[in-house]
């Protein structure tokens, strides 16, 4: 009687077809892929996969709010207007605080930050950024803030002044309004022909915080000279722009070499009159500005916001 193929000796035999495909092949099937998800679960496969394929080609991803409880996420494919569901166990447990250069900037309670591909195979390396240190907390919140076991504890202040001394703790879902609201990335941080910044925008402050990657071992505290808290931070022709909620920019600059970070004030820029809730992004290496019209009809009395979004000139002697 035949006896049965043994799974274990089949596995042996077949080959690696992941890795024997030649490059061109990889990347011929990469340019007839149809769709972002298709684009998103090839470069899921291994790293050569992920390397004969660019991602970018499918325009922006919008990281959508996750339960923090969970390990899915979704991400809307803005041109193909669809939302792309991932499993990530990483980031059960952990708020995320940013999303750039295709990667994620995903904080715990203890303010430990890991930075992310959620396109990349499971052994993608994953980048540990250090953690807040007193100097970070001291200018991210208007009241104190201090470690206890390892763990942080705000001290809200009464009407006189005086700290809560036994305070409470910060909880996850509140770490982005104390510590990093916001991180953006210079470069992918595996990359190897330049290095990677991450520069943080506080709690609440006019200060910034940066780390190079491989190259600091721990955050560094730049002032912005805004005179409002950081509303905004984008990196756009190699500089980091800090916008305050005046439309005030303060171009920030560290280099990976270790050359003293800077920062220079430029001119307020003049939003388009009625334009709400403005936010920023980068797009082909120019700032844009994004917001809502609000129209209202007196008649009715009644309003209808209107999506828009305008290229900022800002190197114009008079940005508009």
């Amino acid at each position: 009687m035949a006896q049965p193929p043994n799974p274990k000796r089949m596995s042996l035999s077949l080959p690696d077809w992941r890795s024997s495909l030649p490059e061109d092949l990889l990347e011929s099937i990469g340019q007839h892929l149809a769709s972002g998800h298709d684009t998103a679960s090839f470069r899921s496969a291994c790293s050569l996969w992920r390397a004969a394929v660019s991602f970018t080609t499918f325009g922006s991803l919008l990281l959508l709010p996750f339960d923090l409880d969970s390990d899915r996420v979704g991400f809307y494919c803005v041109p193909e207007k669809k939302v792309l569901s991932k499993m990530l166990p990483d980031v059960r447990g952990k708020v995320a605080c940013g999303s750039s250069c295709w990667w994620l900037a995903l904080m715990d309670e203890a303010t430990s930050v890991t930075l992310l591909n959620p396109f990349a195979d499971a052994r993608a390396p994953r980048v540990e950024l250090p953690l807040a240190d007193e100097h970070v907390a001291a200018v991210s919140s208007s009241e104190r803030v201090s470690r206890v076991h390892g763990w942080w504890v705000l001290h809200p202040t009464n009407g006189y002044g005086d700290a809560d001394a036994a305070g409470r703790a910060i909880k996850l879902e509140d770490m982005r309004d104390v510590f990093f609201r916001e991180i953006v990335l210079s470069a992918p941080p595996d990359a190897a022909d330049h290095g990677c910044v991450a520069m943080a925008m506080l709690g609440c402050s006019t200060e910034v915080a940066f780390y190079r990657v491989g190259a600091d071992s721990a955050w560094t505290l730049l002032d912005t000279k805004l005179e409002f808290s950081v509303g905004s931070i984008v990196h756009c022709q190699d500089k980091f722009l800090a916008i305050n909620c005046t439309e005030e920019i303060s171009v920030c600059s560290s280099n990976v070499a270790g050359a003293t970070p800077t920062a220079t004030l430029l001119p307020s820029l003049s939003p388009p009159v009625g334009l709400c809730h403005r936010s920023y992004l980068e797009s082909n290496g120019e700032l844009h500005i994004v917001g809502a019209m609000v129209s209202t009809f007196h008649e009715t009395q009644s309003f209808t916001y209107n999506s828009a979004i305008y290229k900022c000139n800002i190197h114009d002697r008079t940005p508009k």
